[in-house]
């Protein structure tokens, strides 16, 4: 592979996604989530792939929202599933298999995944159902367990017990970035730097679609948040491209009579 990741379009920056792949998806809500990637694997026809994500909070018509209710993703690994209605019909009906995890040790299994530590102890979870196992992660459609989850490794440090977690890696890892350069080096915009960084680590072949590309060498190193050794390919995406709109997930405002501007 050249230094030169880019590719002309989000249709051929997916077009290799196979059937069952296992993605790890950036974002935090509708915030810096990789829509224009999605929207194209939607294109891409019925394959059906498994996703790690910190949350699973978008709505039924965008992002990921679109794929589950293409019935697309067959499991999810999340530490919030949000309000999302078809979620929680596809997880309640066993359609979906559904991993839930406390948020801060999925971001650090996605990060470990990426950095190559393989397992890690936290004490996040112990003495609960995470530690002790038995959370139903896929249900029958009778409604009983049908896939619950297993107990894990416990260790104790200094009197206190932890918990072994597994580090993630995924086949691939779809982000988005404010901008690129074309060696893949990326800088993400205030709240989109969420858990867009350990979703590129943790993809086995990351593809980053970014709103500006740059030549090598116009980005300051010190301005860089996830070097190009993460990322396997850059796509632009274009602000009239529909695909790639920045959306709202809640607005909170105020009427004029209450007080608001």
């Amino acid at each position: 592979m050249g230094l030169d990741k880019t590719v002309d379009s989000v249709a051929e920056a997916v077009a290799d996604i196979p059937q069952g792949a296992s993605l790890a998806v950036g974002g935090f809500g509708l915030c810096g989530i990789p829509s224009a990637l999605i929207a194209a694997l939607l294109e891409q026809g019925e394959k059906q792939v498994s996703r790690s994500s910190p949350t699973k909070k978008e709505s039924d018509d965008w992002g990921l929202g679109l794929l589950l209710r293409a019935g697309r993703i067959a499991r999810m690994t999340s530490s919030y599933v949000g309000e999302n209605k078809e979620f929680a019909r596809q997880y309640l009906s066993g359609e979906l298999e559904v991993e839930l995890v406390p948020q801060g040790t999925l971001a650090e299994r996605l990060r470990a995944g990426g950095a190559g530590i393989p397992a890690f102890y936290t004490p996040a979870g112990a003495g609960t159902q995470i530690g002790d196992g038995g959370l139903p992660w896929r249900y029958a459609p009778d409604g009983q367990v049908a896939v619950a989850s297993p107990p894990k490794e416990t260790r104790t440090f200094e009197g206190r017990e932890y918990l072994l977690e597994e580090g993630i890696r995924t086949d691939y890892g779809l982000v988005r970035a404010t901008i690129g350069d074309r060696h893949g080096n990326l800088v993400f915009r205030s709240s989109a730097r969420n858990f867009n960084p350990l979703a590129a680590m943790a993809g086995r072949v990351t593809v980053a679609e970014v709103e500006h590309l740059v030549e090598p060498g116009e980005l300051d190193p010190d301005e860089v948040h996830l070097p190009g050794v993460f990322v396997q390919r850059v796509v632009r995406v274009f602000p009239d491209d529909p695909a790639a709109e920045r959306r709202i997930e809640r607005r909170c405002v105020r009427s004029e009579q209450e007080g608001g501007a």
